[in-house]
């Protein structure tokens, strides 16, 4: 295969599809692409009006097109809760396209009490995807994709202070929270396959993409940002593994797809390797226990 792109994306007609962080970025990319290729797609954005503006920015391009808005944040189980309860009442969900992330941002908080970047980038979709399991599940042949990253070669899970509160080192928390979104992926899969669902989990990445994820990166850092864009992917490139993993034919459980070029920094899509601790199955279990024990969430499988 040469490569996956938004042009590969195959007739969705019929199909349901929520997608995280769809106002802005590789998200508003992916939720326009599968909207003109008539799915009905559920953007999750935290706020209603962020929400609006890119529905209305879709319906531009493609004036019949079926979206909906679901008001959801990520960084607390409280609004995850009530976005899983309007998406439930959908007849049926085929993909969830877990999308939406923060990227280094200063030592925040969230409303529950957890370190900002652990909870929005892994435990929300984790708590969102239990909560929407059955409805994905009662769908044949559904798929859940994860969001990670190639800076997961550098992550690993700090249980020793999952909290933040002995020390915090912005792009190591990062690193802790997508390589996080690969263990709950494959784990995901694992379970399902010992269920014997049809329904299978994807995990993809971006490579490095011109979004807005990159607001905190320091200021002479961002003085360069015009030459290194040069060899990044845009946002609607970087939306393309993301779209592969959730519309390509015979895409499998527990795969994992990315940017064929530089590296896996850009280009089209192609299916790719995480590292070796990503594969950690005692790590990916321990992850999943604690992530129920802080969400209060708890999983049928």
């Amino acid at each position: 295969m040469l490569g996956f792109t938004a042009a590969d994306v195959p007739d969705q007609t019929g199909k349901t599809i929520v997608v995280t962080g769809a106002n802005t970025g590789l998200g508003f990319e992916a939720a326009k692409t599968l909207a003109g290729k008539g799915a009905r797609v559920l953007l999750g954005c935290r706020s209603s009006s962020k929400a609006q503006a890119a529905k209305d920015r879709i319906l531009v391009t493609f004036p019949k097109a079926d979206v909906v808005i679901v008001v959801l944040d990520l960084g607390s189980l409280t609004s995850i809760q009530k976005a899983a309860q309007q998406i439930n009442q959908e007849p049926r969900l085929d993909v969830l396209i877990n999308n939406a992330g923060i990227m280094v941002p200063p030592l925040e908080y969230t409303k529950d009490g957890f370190e900002s970047q652990f909870a929005v980038n892994h435990l929300g979709p984790f708590a969102l995807t239990l909560l929407l399991l059955d409805k994905v599940r009662a769908t044949s042949h559904a798929r859940i994709v994860s969001t990670a990253s190639i800076a997961h070669r550098r992550g690993k899970i700090n249980f020793d202070d999952i909290h933040a509160k002995k020390s915090y080192h912005a792009w190591a928390r990062y690193g802790q929270s997508k390589i996080a979104n690969l263990y709950f992926g494959y784990e995901l899969q694992r379970r399902l396959n010992a269920n014997g669902d049809d329904t299978i989990s994807v995990v993809a990445h971006p490579g490095v993409a011109d979004t807005e994820l990159p607001r905190y990166i320091p200021k002479p850092f961002m003085l360069i940002m015009p030459v290194l864009k040069l060899f990044f992917n845009s946002a609607e490139q970087g939306a393309w593994p993301t779209l592969c993993a959730a519309t390509m034919a015979g895409v499998e459980g527990g795969d994992y797809y990315g940017p064929s070029k530089r590296g896996e920094i850009a280009g089209p899509a192609i299916k790719v390797k995480s590292n070796r601790l990503s594969h950690n199955q005692v790590i990916a279990k321990k992850l999943w226990d604690l992530s129920i024990k802080m969400t209060g969430i708890k999983s049928n499988l």
